[in-house]
């Protein structure tokens, strides 16, 4: 998750058959996530729903997990689109600060709604990934340095995507909320904390 937009490269292009596999399985799996929930989605069950040799399931994602990191990857390439050509403030446009705010909301209420599925997508099997820059962090040091001076520049980028993210992290192992009005609430809850942060720290 997380990952940027744009590869380094030209990519290696899929096979068609291959693609419209992946697309069907990856339309499956969401179907199952909306009919069930993310405990009941597995690779044999995805493979006998999709119609396709569980062979076929294996090899495209490797893992349980690796379903559902596919799922969020293609939710997230969707969300970095947004902020990279999308209309403002979450997209190019509208002043730093504004852009900070916006980023912020739209980015906790993606990790809320997906919280499930990223919960499902961690192999415990892996280390945690660590010393890489995400995207977050890349698009905040961004308009950190737009937004003026700041001291210390990278590591206030750190600690504000840590702030950003952190929380959310630990609510990946809370129990999902029991409404969809408890999620808004909890969205809103970091939504505006991290507002106060920006603004208390920009402007």
């Amino acid at each position: 998750m997380d990952r940027l937009v744009v590869p380094f490269g030209k990519p290696r292009g899929e096979r068609a058959d291959a693609v419209r596999n992946r697309e069907h399985l990856l339309r499956t799996a969401r179907e199952m996530l909306a009919e069930h929930g993310a405990d009941r989605v597995t690779m044999d069950g995805l493979a006998e729903r999709a119609g396709l040799g569980k062979g076929t399931v294996f090899r495209r994602f490797g893992s349980r997990a690796g379903i559902f990191r596919a799922l969020i990857d293609a939710d997230d390439r969707r969300f970095q689109q947004q902020v990279l050509s999308g209309p403002p403030p979450l997209g190019p446009g509208a002043e730093p600060v504004d852009r900070l705010v916006a980023y912020g909301r739209a980015r906790i209420a993606f990790l809320v709604e997906h919280h499930a599925i990223a919960r499902a997508a961690l192999d415990r099997t892996q280390p945690v990934p660590a010393g890489t820059q995400s995207m977050t962090q890349l698009h905040i040091r961004m308009l950190l340095v737009q937004a003026g001076s700041v001291p210390n520049l990278d590591g206030v980028a750190v600690q504000i995507t840590a702030a950003l993210e952190g929380p959310l992290l630990l609510y990946l192992s809370r129990p999902e909320p029991d409404t969809a009005v408890a999620a808004a609430a909890f969205t809103d809850f970091l939504g505006d904390a991290w507002q106060t942060l920006v603004e208390r720290l920009l402007r």
